[in-house]
């Protein structure tokens, strides 16, 4: 089969499209023909070593296909089902990430525990399947799960257009909270602004803080955090009193200036995320599946043309996800 793999961490370069040997369904497994799979920023961390994958490693955490084979002792699932992957593995209170430590999805054939496995709608397209688990359960334990957020409440949700912070912005818009997103591109804004975003606001050439401000009394209820040194501050002081600030990520650097005096003054919750159980999978699906939740796809390319899809992402010139189509 053919697949994107590396033999070394680097930089675009270690990514190769090359013949693979094809997985076979242990018991308890499904082997999925897959049809389309998403680009993550984990797979940029993983080709560049952060964490280093056994090699030769095939990079993907999300994927969409059709059952090609069953191994012994799977029901439920038949051959030629539509079905799509929970990326999200529980080992006790830890979750993991599939293809983050071992093989992934972007390949025509995955084998993986029959567990992470559900039926697609028929209504949902390949490409659409693929975008959304890994954000989407990210998104929905972030704020659900953890902050517990609420209808009528306000939330800032740094860098619209990315997958986390995107998917974060469809689960407030579906609970019925109020956004505030940023961006440093204009036309994201705008885009968001069409999207139903409440508050729009440049970070790079603007004041969130003042933004924040103004549109709320007193502060936002929940921040999303998930880029860390570069605003860091800004987030605790956009946060009300008694409010949240839920944090999956530090992807700005994973150590700013603590500002312990704005945990005990304003008495703040901060809360960490780590990717989502299964029950966070099927309540961000449901979201999805009855299109309370929209999923936006940015770009689809060919899986040969992963290189490009890597590079468009390092870049942040996605709004939305990023996809793979696989043919099959």
């Amino acid at each position: 089969m053919k697949a994107i793999r590396n033999h070394e961490d680097g930089g675009l370069d270690v990514l190769r499209y090359e013949d693979a040997p094809e997985p076979e369904p242990a018991p308890g497994q499904v082997l999925i023909r897959l049809h389309a799979a998403s680009v993550n920023h984990l797979d940029v961390w993983v080709r560049k070593g952060m964490p280093s994958a056994p090699k030769p490693h095939i990079f993907g955490s999300d994927g969409a296909g059709i059952v090609e084979a069953l191994g012994d002792g799977v029901d439920g699932l038949a051959v030629g089902d539509r079905v799509v992957i929970n990326p999200g593995i529980e080992k006790g209170p830890v979750i993991t990430v599939f293809g983050e430590h071992g093989d992934g999805t972007h390949a025509e054939l995955v084998a993986i525990d029959a567990v992470q496995v559900f039926a697609l709608d028929d209504a949902l397209s390949f490409e659409v399947a693929a975008a959304f688990p890994l954000v989407y359960e990210t998104a929905y334990r972030m704020l659900v799960t953890r902050a517990q957020a609420r209808a009528g409440e306000w939330a800032l949700i740094w860098g619209i257009g990315g997958g986390v912070g995107t998917a974060a912005f469809e689960i407030c818009r579906a609970l019925g909270v109020q956004t505030i997103v940023t961006s440093g591109s204009d036309a994201k804004l705008e885009k968001a602004r069409e999207w139903g975003a409440d508050v729009c606001v440049n970070h790079a050439s603007g004041d969130v803080v003042a933004a924040v401000k103004e549109a709320t009394d007193g502060g936002v209820d929940v921040v999303v955090e998930s880029v860390g040194e570069a605003t860091w501050a800004r987030s605790l002081a956009a946060v009300r009193p008694a409010g949240r600030v839920v944090v999956c990520g530090a992807t700005s650097g994973p150590n700013p200036p603590a500002q312990l005096h704005r945990f005990w003054w304003k008495q703040l919750t901060v809360l960490g995320s780590t990717m989502g159980t299964r029950d966070d999978f099927l309540g961000a699906y449901k979201l999805v599946r009855t299109g309370r939740a929209r999923v936006h796809v940015d770009r689809v390319y060919p899986l040969a043309q992963a290189r490009a899809a890597h590079e468009r992402l390092e870049a942040g010139e996605q709004l939305g996800k990023i996809v793979l189509a696989i043919p099959g």
